[in-house]
């Protein structure tokens, strides 16, 4: 087993192969590591799941990588299909513990839409009604858009995939 550091980045190898980043500036790589405590939900080989300290609404938790990955735009394609795959098992736990009238699912990706913890991550926030305290909101700019801006959007995007 080899390990190399970069900028408080930890690359742990085994046989030369990549198992792992680790920053040692991240609270969720701690978390991962056990260096700080979590009331911890599920954990496999690849992910975490864990209760939010500020729990927005009873049940909230959050499921992260172990692996450093600072938002969706650097989360490898594999892992990214393990979370998503994982994401049904924690909403439905979610759901039969605390039966909430619905659940946001949100992902945060850099300071502008408000990620605070540079490890990515998905929050399963549990609602049950208008007054329970946690109120996302989009505002309808549809009036702003034609079909022909629509298609025009989707062809620009579509040229990147």
């Amino acid at each position: 087993m080899h390990v190399r550091t970069d900028r408080m980045k930890v690359y742990i190898q085994d046989k030369g192969a990549l198992l792992m980043t680790y920053d040692s500036n991240c609270i969720f790589c701690k978390i991962v590591s056990g260096a700080i405590p979590a009331a911890v939900i599920y954990e496999d080989d690849i992910c975490l799941a864990f209760a939010d300290l500020g729990q927005a609404t009873k049940g909230h938790t959050l499921l992260i990588p172990k692996d450093h990955q600072e938002n969706i735009f650097e989360l490898e394609e594999d892992t990214a299909a393990h979370l998503f795959k994982t994401a049904p098992k924690i909403a439905n736990a979610i759901k039969k513990e605390f039966q909430p009238a619905g659940m946001n699912i949100i992902n945060n990706n850099g300071t502008a839409a408000s990620q605070s913890v540079f490890h990515y991550h998905l929050h399963f926030i549990p609602r049950y009604g208008a007054d329970d305290g946690f109120q996302p909101s989009f505002e309808d700019n549809s009036s702003q858009y034609t079909s022909e801006d629509l298609q025009a959007i989707a062809k620009s995007i579509n040229n990147h995939l």
